[in-house]
């Protein structure tokens, strides 16, 4: 559980960071221009990228990608990123024990 919390966190932190860059983009030009999740990860590292789409098209199932993936690259990174780091992070919560009555 406390894996998921932390991976959820992170995911989080790199959803803000996100945001903040296309906020702070839009503080200087005045433009607001959406940083799209495969925009992202194109410019972190566009040779995982092109593998990704390889391998889904090649040897899963081609419709994988044009069907699914793809649509999903095309939303704000801050979204892709934050709501499943919101999901792992509610959903690995702490919570407090169980409180246990005995009966006599």
């Amino acid at each position: 559980m406390v894996v998921g919390r932390i991976i959820g966190w992170v995911l989080i932190s790199c959803a803000v960071v996100v945001l903040a860059a296309e906020l702070l983009r839009y503080f200087q030009t005045g433009d607001y221009r959406v940083i799209a999740a495969g925009q992202l990860w194109f410019d972190l590292h566009r040779g995982s990228l092109n593998l990704a789409q390889a391998v889904i098209q090649r040897y899963l199932y081609p419709v994988l990608w044009d069907a699914g993936v793809a649509p999903l690259l095309q939303l704000p990174a801050w979204a892709v990123l934050g709501l499943p780091g919101l999901l792992l992070a509610w959903l690995c919560r702490a919570r407090p024990p169980r409180r246990r009555w005995l009966t006599d």
